[in-house]
């Protein structure tokens, strides 16, 4: 059925009490998006993060008079009616929406991410199958596609990997399909797993792709370990990912701005060889060999 939609922007405004107020105008949907293309830092478990510029977009039916609906909305949250636009949203298939802008895409030589509905043709691809879903990661992103090329260029057969932060579990369930022995993927968001778990399973990698639900379980003896996780949590991360990576593994990080990967890179430089492998418009990739343990 066609919908009639909301939009404005969050500004000060308290995101909860903005979802209220739209559901108590009789919202069918409230959804809340980045208005100026900025990155938001991995959330603790539990915690919401938005954007510096979020947009709110709320959905009512197609009976819903405008004029009022906008004028009551307005009335609720401090804001003029004419901050709020209103627009008919025509019905669509919106199931199918996706398959008009996500298609096969190869990273590096071999490695493909490619949908259900597409077929790759070319007889040496190595094809991670995967649709969008909640979990983020598809390849799209630059981030996502720096670390697919590096896998792509590096990885050995039969290499233990961690996919730390895996969203879908695409780097992991790349890492599987490039030949790697065993992939714990791990994220604080129980969608995340489900999704890597649901995925590995289309894949035929899911006897080799382990959804680990608490991080103090990962085992270390890494050869590899991927994060895409952006910069402040990486920082925090060096330790760890020291405990977890062998002496000669590699680790690789993306998901930071060229800003940043000077901070990251000193944050890793005690244990690790660090250099940039990648970067793509502000986004930078690093990797690094774990050297020798000092005990």
């Amino acid at each position: 059925m066609p919908f009639l939609q909301l939009t404005f922007d969050l500004g000060a405004l308290d995101s909860d009490g903005v979802e209220a107020a739209c559901f108590t105008a009789g919202a069918l949907s409230v959804t809340f998006s980045d208005a100026r293309d900025d990155a938001v830092l991995e959330p603790a478990p539990g915690e919401v993060r938005l954007w510096p510029a979020t947009r709110v977009q709320a959905l009512f039916s197609d009976e819903t008079e405008p004029t009022a609906v906008t004028r009551g909305v307005a009335a609720a949250l401090g804001l003029r009616p004419e901050a709020i636009d209103a627009r008919a949203l025509a019905d669509r298939a919106w199931e199918r929406e996706w398959l008009e802008h996500f298609h096969a895409m190869r990273f590096g030589e071999r490695l493909w991410v490619a949908p259900s509905h597409e077929t790759v043709t070319d007889p040496d691809a190595i094809v991670v199958r995967l649709d969008p879903g909640l979990a983020f990661g598809t390849g799209t992103h630059p981030t996502t596609g720096m670390c697919l090329a590096w896998l792509d260029a590096h990885l050995q057969a039969g290499a233990r990997v961690i996919d730390y932060g895996c969203g879908s579990g695409i780097l992991g369930l790349a890492a599987a399909k490039l030949g790697a022995e065993r992939v714990e993927c791990f994220d604080i968001d129980p969608q995340a797993l489900a999704a890597t778990e649901s995925n590995a399973a289309r894949n035929g990698v899911a006897n080799r792709v382990l959804a680990v639900r608490h991080s103090a379980k990962l085992m270390p003896g890494a050869n590899v370990l991927l994060a895409n996780i952006l910069s402040d949590p990486l920082c925090r991360l060096a330790s760890r990912f020291a405990e977890l990576v062998r002496p000669g593994g590699w680790v690789v990080l993306a998901g930071l701005l060229e800003s940043q990967a000077i901070e990251v890179t000193d944050a890793y430089r005690a244990c690790f060889d660090m250099h940039r492998f990648g970067a793509c418009d502000e986004w930078v990739g690093l990797a690094g060999v774990r050297g020798p343990r000092a005990d």
